[in-house]
């Protein structure tokens, strides 16, 4: 029987990890940031969130080494959940993973229309007030279909890509701090919270799942290890992946309030760029920081498409969803037709536009800390020792709070009608998917 190929190593596993995390949110998003917390709230904000998953972290660790299974929590909560509890588990986490593929190619053109406005001319149609522009949905399908022959070829060309955008943004990301601590005030920081203290973390702690997810993809591509991978180094990679991935965003968002008073940045777009140009009075780091941008959703674009597919081809294996999504490449070692799939399926979100995708991006955040949440309690259910049980139920406790942060009405910034109307298509979708599947076995 064909297996997926096995060419993955620590470095590899790292970019996978941090990559899938780290995209384009802290240009794009900056503004809604700092105006939901200010600048130390909002960092605050990112570092409790990073501080509260890290029991997650390990957990996911320790299953990884038991169960190097590319099923992730669907094969996790599958040793002691009913197969529909399993289900519903990997099929939340395939949302979280495949929705951000849709949103960066719709990035990327909105990116390059900052750079280049002429892109943004013959507008096509309009959907939810929001106008699709014929260059800007060329330019996503462009990106879409390279990145699916990419993975389509092998994890090796996916791999070295990923390590080759990921490199790229920390050496840009490094210049960035140095540019802001060198023209930048202490006295741009104040006020230092956009609210009251705890409701301006607060208000940040709620999107931290969706902006940190991507640390527990690193389980997705367990197979692929190289033959000469330590398991205990699934650990390493998790959780390095999440702490520079927290840093980067703490980092970032002290870097742009320091550099220009934040409050001039309110309903800004791109208020990381406008914030250096504004304070350089020059164009170049403008360029600076939108190269590091698109870089940025080169990875973070890739490592979705290798965790949704991965995610997805298991789904196949398991007879869950359609057998032939199980399919291996003969040559290339891939999971070819689950590739595919994911290729189709973002061309179709970005044909939508961003005005669809928006709700569904927020259930992906709670898809994400649902996910957390069965992988932690699975592992407290069958581990005997009490020190691990300990960590595991830290973890499913954080991960509850931040399910419920989206779920209870009483919650600032909780789930909208539309939000709730995403998460019960996708739910029907699936499982429309797995009674096919069962008829047709």
């Amino acid at each position: 029987m064909t297996t997926l190929a096995r060419k993955l190593r620590l470095g590899d596993y790292f970019t996978l990890g941090f990559g899938t995390m780290i995209g384009v949110g802290w240009l794009v998003l900056m503004d809604d940031w700092l105006g939901r917390g200010g600048p130390l709230g909002a960092i605050l904000g990112f570092l409790l969130g990073a501080l509260l998953l890290l029991p997650v972290g390990y957990i996911y660790g320790q299953w990884v080494q038991r169960l190097p299974d590319a099923a992730g929590e669907a094969a996790y909560t599958a040793q002691v959940f009913p197969p529909v509890v399993s289900f519903v588990t990997g099929w939340l986490m395939l949302l979280a993973y495949f929705i951000v593929c849709p949103w960066e190619a719709v990035a990327f053109g909105k990116i390059a229309a900052y750079i280049f406005p002429a892109l943004d001319s013959l507008e096509l149609y309009r959907i939810g007030g929001h106008p699709v522009f014929l260059p800007r949905l060329l330019l996503g399908i462009g990106l879409t279909v390279f990145l699916t022959l990419l993975n389509y070829r092998g994890i090796r060309f996916s791999a070295n890509f990923q390590n080759w955008s990921t490199g790229t943004v920390l050496f840009l990301f490094v210049f960035v701090l140095g540019i802001s601590a060198r023209h930048g005030a202490p006295a741009n920081f104040h006020p230092l919270f956009h609210a009251a203290p705890a409701l301006s973390i607060l208000l940040t702690l709620q999107i931290v799942p969706y902006f940190l997810t991507g640390f527990e993809s690193v389980a997705k591509s367990a197979e692929e290890a190289h033959p000469e991978f330590r398991q205990k180094s699934f650990l390493h990679a998790i959780a390095l992946a999440l702490l520079v991935g927290v840093f980067f965003y703490a980092l970032t968002i002290a870097a742009v309030a320091y550099i220009t008073p934040w409050p001039s940045l309110l309903g800004t777009r791109f208020a990381t760029a406008v914030a250096f140009e504004h304070a350089m009075g020059a164009r170049w780091p403008v360029q600076l920081i939108l190269t590091m941008a698109l870089f940025a959703l080169f990875e973070v674009f890739n490592g979705n498409f290798v965790a949704s597919s991965r995610l997805l081809f298991a789904y196949g294996r398991r007879n869950t969803v359609s057998a032939r999504f199980a399919q291996i490449h003969p040559r290339f070692q891939t999971p070819g037709v689950a590739v595919l799939a994911i290729g189709a399926g973002t061309l179709a979100g970005l044909i939508l536009g961003d005005a669809i995708l928006v709700p569904v991006t927020e259930v992906g955040s709670a898809a994400s800390a649902l996910g957390w949440l069965a992988a932690c309690a699975s592992f407290f259910l069958i581990e005997p020792r009490m020190r691990l049980r300990l960590v595991a139920g830290a973890g499913a406790l954080a991960s509850l709070a931040m399910v419920l942060m989206k779920f209870l009405p009483v919650v600032p910034g909780h789930f909208t009608r539309w939000e709730w109307v995403s998460l019960g298509l996708w739910l029907a979708l699936g499982f429309f998917l797995r009674g096919f599947a069962r008829k047709a076995a």
